[in-house]
């Protein structure tokens, strides 16, 4: 059987960039394991649960997956997993992950044995492709030279205050320009509908609208 690490934030991920692909994975027989920084439950961006940012249907499915999916409400530590265990790691996005999952050095870890090893895939969404710019063997950083997508700095810009603060909060960086920064060949494709990059065994989607596609990606990349 197929199995998938799903590495979700404890600071605030992004209902549907996890909910979309880990019940589409489930549904093609999948086996899933979630793992947090510290093994606590996954905390929810409520911004991602509430219907006026995100309709109606879509809320229901989330909020239906964050408090009922077995995997999700049953995680493992972190620092207790391996990438070589499973078939693909997922990191789903949110902005939460730039202050737990990008910065956490088990999570750079998975991502780094999942893509440069012999086996194994990574699926890396929306705000989660920062942890990118961040996971290196020696100076060596895994995303020079590859193709990726993520949260543009264009839609970060109607986010933030003037002082780079959500919610009150500062954002530690931008996605796009650590990861250009690390040597990714970045491109977000506005002018499309959704964008999921596909370079060797490192898949990458740009946001919550992309989630499905991305999903779908990965499916036939692990030939489910």
């Amino acid at each position: 059987m197929t199995s998938v690490l799903f590495v979700v934030s404890e600071e605030g991920y992004w209902a549907e960039e996890c909910a979309e692909p880990l019940v589409t994975l489930q549904e093609e027989g999948a086996d899933v394991t979630v793992a947090t920084p510290s093994g606590s439950k996954p905390v929810v961006d409520e911004r991602s649960t509430n219907p006026d940012n995100v309709g109606a249907d879509t809320a229901q499915f989330v909020v239906d997956v964050h408090e009922n999916n077995e995997a999700l409400n049953d995680p493992e530590p972190l620092a207790t997993v391996d990438a070589h265990d499973y078939d693909a790691v997922v990191f789903p996005g949110g902005h939460g992950t730039l202050w737990d999952v990008n910065q956490d050095t088990h999570a750079r870890t998975l991502l780094y044995e999942a893509v440069a090893g012999d086996e194994g895939k990574a699926l890396v969404v929306c705000h989660a492709v920062g942890i990118l710019a961040f996971t290196r063997e020696g100076d060596s950083y895994l995303v020079e030279g590859r193709d990726v997508t993520g949260f543009p700095n264009e839609w970060e810009e109607d986010i933030v205050d003037e002082n780079d603060c959500l919610e009150g909060r500062k954002l530690p960086y931008w996605v796009e320009d650590e990861v250009k920064a690390a040597g990714g060949n970045w491109d977000a494709e506005l002018d499309a509908d959704t964008s999921v990059t596909v370079d060797g065994d490192l898949l990458t989607a740009r946001g919550p609208g992309s989630s499905a596609a991305a999903a779908e990606t990965l499916v036939d990349e692990l030939d489910l």
